[in-house]
């Protein structure tokens, strides 16, 4: 049981299919198989076991879809790394993972090149393009190095994908996602029939690949049913409305972000959306408002749903019940259970809001290395903790409230205040500060950071972000800096954030 079987059996049945379509190149499922046979072959020939990490820092380009599954077929783990990231967060990823191999794009190599010697189990760099550092390989030599894949037996619980999110004290941790987690949620999904896809779908893949929504969901659902990805490598709203009407698009699979673009570019309601059978959207709670806006003037319904990396990742979805309810993450999926509970794991009364928790056999092991943090998001009777709060109404929807901890979430990614603070810690004029995050009008959220500087400094919000540029990704930035005398503290000497998160409302 490997989790790039699917591909290799659509393949067999529909070869001469485009699985992928990527500006004006469009590539078979034959010819996709053929490449993922060459990744794993080339990965074997480079030593790489079973087992062993492989790391993936590229874009939405073909050959990341050739190395996921390429590096899976091998039986090694695939660690998929932001391309927003700073160089000192993908040295700690690629340190922490003990990676053997990166494949990386053209503009990523010299950065990769300059971390090997922290990341000392690091032995192989491979470049998508034809252009590689000394010392490297670019894409034709390393798929050509061997004409052989490597037989590999997978079982149901070997560890398939790497998925590396915001830990509690700022360093991303690794969820741990075995072959049997990523299909089972391919099956609870494909159990939905609203979103069971067919091979007449034509499916928008915009989505960043190295988030688990676009990775297993639209990725691993298209590829499963025969449907064709549209393949394109940047957001852009009016080049995605284009690509949507000149491909045909079926299933528009997106995040709150892309929706608030869409509603706010002029002349949407003139765009030809015809195609679109169903629409989709998850990463990040999507806002009442931009879900009536978008129905009203596109006439297309957005049916919400939630997951989590750790959960492979889909939980629920509106598409389990009749109606979408604005504001709403729908109901379970088939094969997932969902519980409201309260801090001592004991189910909260109808209506009460408490921390969603989740079991099913797509529900992840814990966290790489970390046996004491993945403790402590399960309960006793093996229910994971998400850390989100939430509600169900009568009809069972759930609804989300907040995040349990201080979490930001900016464009669907995970941004922890304290990942924040301690790097304007590091600066020398920095006396105290709190990050928080406050509401965006197209990435959901932002964090904002209040500075409190030392007797007798002055510095710049510029000078500031500035300073964080360099060890924090572009998402994880501060949106404002505020400089204030004085921060509000608990009794036990804590800021409280509850407080300044109040005087933004």
């Amino acid at each position: 049981m490997n989790a790039s079987d699917f591909v290799r059996a659509t393949a067999r049945r529909l070869p001469d299919k485009p699985a992928l379509l990527f500006q004006d190149l469009s590539i078979t499922y034959a010819e996709l198989d053929a490449e993922i046979d060459a990744v794993a072959a080339g990965l074997a020939s480079l030593g790489v076991r079973p087992g062993d990490r492989v790391a993936v820092l590229v874009h939405n380009v073909p050959p990341f879809v050739s190395a996921y599954y390429g590096a899976m077929r091998a039986g090694a783990v695939m660690v998929p790394i932001n391309v927003m990231f700073t160089g000192e967060e993908i040295a700690h990823i690629l340190t922490d993972s003990a990676a053997r191999v990166v494949i990386a794009a053209e503009p990523f190599a010299p950065l990769v090149d300059g971390v090997r010697h922290t990341a000392q189990m690091l032995e192989h760099l491979v470049v998508t393009g034809p252009l590689a550092p000394m010392g490297a390989m670019n894409w034709e030599q390393f798929t050509t190095r061997s004409a052989t894949p490597p037989k590999v037996e997978t079982k149901h619980g070997d560890l398939a994908v790497l998925g590396y999110t915001s830990g509690t004290t700022g360093k991303p941790k690794g969820a741990m996602l075995t072959h049997g987690n990523l299909l089972a949620n391919l099956d609870q999904m494909s159990d939905v029939p609203m979103l069971t896809e067919a091979e007449s779908d034509v499916v928008l893949l915009v989505l960043p690949l190295f988030h688990i929504y676009a990775l297993n969901v639209i990725l691993g659902l298209t590829l499963k049913a025969g449907a064709t990805a549209v393949l394109i490598e940047r957001f852009d709203a009016i080049g995605s409305l284009d690509a949507i009407e000149k491909n045909k698009v079926t299933i528009l699979f997106g995040a709150p972000p892309m929706f608030i673009a869409w509603v706010n570019t002029p002349g949407i309601e003139r765009a030809d959306l015809s195609s679109v059978r169903v629409a989709v959207s998850g990463a990040a709670a999507l806002p009442a408002q931009v879900f009536e806006d978008f129905k009203r003037k596109t006439g297309v319904t957005i049916w919400e749903g939630y997951g989590l990396t750790e959960t492979a990742p889909g939980v629920t979805s509106n598409a389990m019940g009749d109606v979408a309810k604005a504001g709403s993450i729908g109901m379970p999926l088939p094969g997932v259970e969902v519980r409201i509970i309260d801090e001592d794991g004991d189910d909260v009364e109808e209506g009460d809001p408490g921390e969603i928790a989740v079991r099913g056999p797509n529900v992840f092991g814990g966290y790489w290395k970390q046996p004491e943090e993945s403790k402590a998001v399960f309960t006793h009777d093996g229910w994971f903790r998400t850390g989100d709060v939430g509600y169900a109404d009568a009809d069972g929807s759930i609804f989300l409230i907040d995040r349990k901890k201080d979490l930001v979430i900016v464009s669907g990614f995970n941004v922890y205040p304290r990942e924040v603070e301690n790097v304007l810690y590091r600066h020398p004029k920095v006396a105290e500060c709190a990050a928080i995050g406050i509401p965006h009008p197209y990435t959901g959220e932002a964090v904002k950071a209040l500075v409190v500087l030392k007797e007798g400094e002055l510095a710049s919000e510029e000078e500031l972000l500035d300073f964080c540029r360099r060890s924090l990704a572009r998402f994880k930035l501060p949106g404002a800096i505020e400089f204030v005398k004085e921060l509000p503290h608990l009794p036990t000497g804590k800021v409280a954030k509850r407080t300044l998160r109040a005087r933004e409302s």
